[in-house]
């Protein structure tokens, strides 16, 4: 087995579920020593997997949009690990299937908070205790929403094009540093915040039909985005700067959509 990150520091936000469970898991595997967080109480859960399975993790509860619980979370892993290596900024809420008409400023100031302001505290706070550990990676979830139209409502897509533009600018703000920040840009997943839509398919008997817009006709694992987050946290990934990698089946490679045209409803 691969230890590409024995002895590592490392953080995962959104880390109590889904792709940050994953993450969290796949980290440690490695020999990464992992501070889990999450505002629920999974990442309490994510850090006892971990520990079953030999593992180093620490559990904290944060909101990843609130700047003094962004700043505990750094000290935990300073304080527990003597720095921070890398850093996976994935905490992220979709704030439903909201159009630009229907969604109210409120809807988007929540959106934003989490899914972008969030990255952005990870990287203001983590990022220099990264530099004096003499350079790590930093890896932000974006989605393929957030590259073109057509996989997310108009808030969430908006939020998650702002964490790519976060990257690419942060890897130019750091230059010098040897610190990376790229994003990693998931497609359909089977996660918490696509669990109804998984649950919807199953009841109506047309599970087969999840992903099929993408060429690969299929929906995608948490494992398998993990595994794209750990190569660009890893020294293999040592030339990747500021980019924004999809992992969704070749679903951005055309976005097929049903597309509604101003002033009708859907059909």
């Amino acid at each position: 087995m691969q230890a590409r990150f024995e002895g590592k520091s490392i953080i995962v936000t959104g880390a109590g579920s889904g792709i940050g469970r994953a993450v969290s898991r796949a980290f440690a595997g490695e020999g990464g020593r992992v501070v889990c967080a999450d505002l629920t109480e999974g990442c309490e859960e994510t850090a006892a997997l971990i520990a079953a399975d030999g593992g180093t993790a620490l559990a904290i509860r944060i909101d990843a949009g609130s700047e003094p619980d962004v700043e505990r979370m750094v000290a935990l892993a300073c304080e527990a690990h003597g720095g921070i290596d890398v850093v996976h900024a994935n905490a992220g809420i979709s704030g439903g299937i909201a159009g630009l008409f229907e969604g109210t400023p409120e809807q988007w100031t929540k959106i934003l908070r989490v899914n972008l302001i969030g990255p952005f505290l990870a990287i203001k706070h983590a990022a220099p205790r990264i530099v004096e550990r003499g350079g790590g990676a930093i890896v932000c979830t974006a989605s393929v929403a957030g590259l073109r139209s057509g996989a997310g409502g108009v808030p969430y897509s908006a939020s998650k094009a702002g964490v790519i533009s976060l990257v690419q600018t942060s890897a130019q703000q750091l230059s010098g540093s040897n610190v990376r920040v790229n994003a990693v840009c998931p497609g359909l997943v089977e996660t918490g915040m696509t669990k109804r839509a998984y649950d919807y398919a199953r009841e109506k008997g047309v599970e087969d039909r999840i992903g099929r817009l993408n060429p690969l006709r299929r929906g995608g694992e948490p494992e398998e985005i993990a595994r794209v987050v750990l190569f660009l946290a890893s020294d293999e990934a040592s030339y990747v700067n500021g980019q924004a990698i999809a992992v969704d089946g070749g679903l951005s490679s055309s976005h097929p959509v049903t597309r509604q045209e101003f002033g009708k409803t859907a059909a």
